[in-house]
């Protein structure tokens, strides 16, 4: 398993990896349609969306977690 003070970092590649897999594939049908060749199209945009995707969460998720915290009342 791993060390709970990478937390932060598994949390953001999990966030990263999935969410550039979704974007990517709605992405890629919407400009292109469901071609033949759709798999090999998308599996390589997803490459490069997961490679800005999980810097761009590291370097967000930091405001992101400020924002809810003063949107979110306390009980």
């Amino acid at each position: 398993m791993i060390h709970p003070k990478y937390q932060s970092l598994v949390f953001a590649f999990f966030m990263a990896l999935l969410m550039s897999c979704l974007m990517s594939l709605v992405i890629t049908v919407h400009n292109i349609g469901l071609v033949p060749d759709i798999l090999s199209i998308w599996l390589d945009a997803w490459a490069f969306a997961f490679v800005v995707a999980f810097p761009a969460v590291m370097l967000v998720a930091p405001l992101v977690r400020t924002l809810v915290l003063k949107l979110v009342r306390k009980q």
